[in-house]
């Protein structure tokens, strides 16, 4: 089987405030570094644009969302077509009035946007109140096809459901991406916060095994108050990395330190591990039709 490699990077991140222009720069530094590397595809954190806002529920903060295209898309466009890369961003999107989304989009090479996903999975929990911001995605889970390959994005919470790997794997996507921003209570032990961060890592890593595909999930970095009074704020705990489609850690970012992560992506290796794991050849499809409903009683 012919080798194919591609390069593939991630960018970890901190964010100061809501200054978008100086966030986006920072970004565009880091994709620059990549990119003289030979980086091909590159994945940003989700909200990569300002502080996590969702630590409150605060009608002030839809100002900081975006029509699509808009502002963001423009430069991140060029910053694309720039560096000839394969772009994954996240933006908070303005549909219409009153109507919001968390989207990611995605470049290929190009200014003009190759496609985009709405987080499907929306939270709603102390200090990540999404639901207040966003509506549920409507656009389902569908790769988005680029010049590496089809991606098949998914944003954040999406990343602790099996369903929504395996329905992009399902439509042919050759890789996973997972822009996240997740981290702890300053309240946590450190024994919780181990637990947790080795739950979020184990169910990517799962993604990986159970369809045979390689994982990249970039996630921020750094400490954000609260605009809460007593509220712990979160200490976003970074450790972006990259995993093989058997689910190995190939390259891992610090918990505390923003930086870039590159790997070379042996996809003939992808393939041939579905030839001899072969998941979606033994799959029982015919005894699964209970998976579509909330509960079984």
């Amino acid at each position: 089987m012919p080798s194919k490699t591609l390069k593939v990077g991630v960018v970890q991140q901190s964010v100061a405030d809501n200054d978008k222009a100086t966030n986006w720069q920072k970004s565009a530094d880091k994709i620059a570094q990549l990119a003289a590397d030979g980086c091909e595809c590159i994945l940003l954190q989700e909200l990569h644009s300002t502080l996590y806002f969702c630590q409150q529920e605060d009608t002030d903060a839809f100002d900081l969302a975006e029509t699509i295209p808009g502002p963001a898309t423009d430069f991140f466009g060029e910053i694309a077509e720039k560096y000839n890369v394969v772009l994954v961003t996240s933006l908070f999107e303005k549909r219409g009035s009153g109507l919001y989304h968390n989207t990611a989009v995605v470049f290929d090479r190009s200014k003009e946007i190759a496609g985009k996903y709405r987080k499907m999975h929306i939270p709603d929990d102390p200090g990540f109140y999404e639901k207040f911001y966003f509506t549920p995605g409507d656009m389902g889970f569908e790769p988005i096809d680029t010049s590496v390959g089809k991606l098949g994005v998914l944003v954040c919470w999406d990343q602790w459901y099996p369903e929504a790997a395996r329905l992009m794997a399902m439509r042919g996507a050759d890789i996973l991406f997972y822009p996240t921003a997740i981290g702890w209570d300053n309240t946590d032990s450190d024994e919780e916060r181990q637990r947790q961060h080795g739950a979020w890592q184990t169910i990517q890593r799962a993604h990986a095994v159970a369809n045979s595909v390689p994982v990249i999930v970039a996630n921020r970095t750094g400490f954000e108050a609260s605009p809460m009074e007593n509220d712990p704020g979160i200490q976003f705990w970074g450790q972006s990395f990259i995993a093989g489609p058997q689910g190995e850690i190939l390259a891992q970012a610090s918990a505390d330190e923003e930086e870039v992560l590159m790997v070379d992506l042996d996809m003939a290796r992808t393939e041939q591990i579905k030839r001899i794991w072969p998941y979606f050849r033994d799959r029982r499809i015919d005894a699964y039709d209970d998976i579509t409903k909330r509960w079984r009683d």
